[in-house]
């Protein structure tokens, strides 16, 4: 007999769980024999990128179902129930979004088949770490971490438990990054050495007077292992009555080192993942790196301003990152170069778009370079399907087959980025080994590897089963 919704929460004794859910088994459960075979995703956190991407990217997939959604912040929660709701209610299906205000109550719920979590830099890893040891599959903005050791941490979990695993990197669906890649690495323009990757920069400011805690807000939870500090809208993100002024500017806390590293990992960790996609360096990292900035004096916000930094891979290239050059990855061969960039393309009304002749979104030395067909023999990199970022995740859980960007693959990039924010913070020339993951002889370099969690919590701690 076919196993019904009823008796196998029954069997399982967890009947009450499925209080407040759809009449869908979770598919990972059934397969085949289930009425209705939907992937069913949990939504941690709301806000600006939940609204403009993760959420419409999942609403858009018909082999996936957002049954629950969770924020700290009970406006965003509201509206994101309402936006996953009405999106169900237009198509004609009659769907109840559970909705939650700590993400842990809600990753205990046996219905969740995956998470997708859209939170501020500083509480990805904790929620990546419980979902993958509960054995949810994850899909999570970048950058991964906040810090090395977080990072090193979440691979390892997550590849423990073979969780299917995608990170908001989605340049790697885009054709013209993977175009540009596959002719880096097939030698279109010889023998590459230099890799010149153009970033934003933040602007200083910020409010720092403190005003009331307002009460649709843990405040407590939201700042979660950070220092305790006094609350304002220019630490958090917009307060406003009016729905759409609550999504609209970038929130304080993308400048705030507490909470977010600056560019560097902000837009860095999407364009480093592509140059070690070209280099063909997903699993290592540089040997060194050599950086400066500037970093506001006064006032807030206090990530990095103007910067530059290069950094040595051991096959010998160079990568330079400069808030000077174009928004987008140059690859420099022997034989020529390839630019590639996300053109007009915006996923936020705040997203650079460079100008120029720089705003094509792939362009090369000599046009004939990118009008050359791959052989037989060639190297062909992972296509997304349809280009489609968040059906590459879903297509990965279906199939159990990697997505395009692994755990570990995420972790190196961010932490590349985060060696270089390193080298900005201490104006010096390091020596990295990307084995061991440390630095070669430097104990103040080393101590940035990690920092302080305050209780309870902080990956530090997390029971881990």
């Amino acid at each position: 007999m076919k196993t019904t919704r009823r008796n196998f929460f029954r069997q399982m004794g967890l009947a009450g769980a499925a209080i407040g859910f759809p009449t869908i088994i979770p598919s990972r459960v059934l397969g085949a024999d289930a009425p209705s075979n939907k992937i069913n995703i949990l939504q941690i956190g709301c806000g600006r990128i939940g609204r403009s991407m993760d959420i419409p990217g999942i609403l858009r997939q018909d082999a996936a179902r957002l049954v629950a959604v969770c924020d700290l912040d009970s406006l965003r929660l509201a509206d994101g129930k309402a936006m996953v709701e009405d999106h169900y209610n237009e198509h004609d299906i009659p769907l109840q979004v559970a909705a939650y205000g700590d993400y842990r109550e809600a990753l205990q719920h046996a219905d969740i088949d995956a998470v997708s979590i859209s939170t501020p830099d500083h509480w990805h890893a904790e929620p990546v770490i419980a979902a993958a040891l509960l054995e949810k599959d994850i899909y999570v903005q970048k950058p991964l971490t906040m810090t090395l050791r977080e990072g090193r941490a979440v691979s390892d979990i997550v590849r423990g438990k073979n969780c299917m695993f995608q990170i908001g990197s989605q340049q790697r669906s885009g054709g013209q990054f993977r175009i540009a890649c596959e002719m880096v690495r097939n030698g279109r323009i010889g023998k590459l050495h230099t890799v010149r990757i153009g970033l934003p920069s933040d602007p200083a400011g910020g409010s720092t007077r403190e005003i009331p805690v307002p009460p649709n807000l843990d405040y407590d939870m939201w700042l979660g292992c950070a220092p305790l500090a006094p609350y304002t809208a220019d630490r958090v993100h917009p307060q406003s009555t009016n729905r759409k002024d609550r999504y609209g500017p970038r929130p304080g806390w993308l400048r705030i080192e507490d909470y977010c590293l600056g560019m560097i990992t902000g837009w860095g960790s999407h364009h480093v993942d592509i140059a070690h996609w070209g280099m063909d360096t997903e699993l290592t990292g540089p040997v060194s790196i050599e950086a400066n900035a500037e970093f506001p004096t006064s006032g807030l916000w206090n990530v990095h301003g103007p910067y530059h930094i290069e950094m040595t891979y051991a096959n010998g290239v160079t990568v330079i990152i400069d808030h000077k050059l174009p928004n987008g990855i140059r690859f420099e061969g022997g034989d020529g170069w390839i630019f590639v960039t996300r053109g007009a393309e915006r996923v936020t009304s705040s997203d650079p778009v460079p100008a120029g002749n720089a705003a094509k979104a792939l362009q090369a030395s000599n046009p004939e370079i990118l009008k050359t067909p791959l052989g037989a023999n060639d190297i062909r990199l992972h296509e997304s399907p349809n280009g489609d970022h968040h059906l590459d995740w879903i297509t990965s859980i279906r199939t159990r087959k990697p997505a395009v960007t692994s755990v570990e693959q995420a972790h190196r990039s961010t932490s590349a980025c985060i060696t270089g924010w390193i080298g900005m913070k201490l104006g010096r020339k390091l020596k990295w080994d990307p084995v061991k993951e440390r630095f070669d002889g430097d104990d103040a370099a080393n101590d940035l590897l990690s920092r302080a969690e305050r209780a309870p919590y902080g990956i530090s701690h997390m029971k881990k089963g």
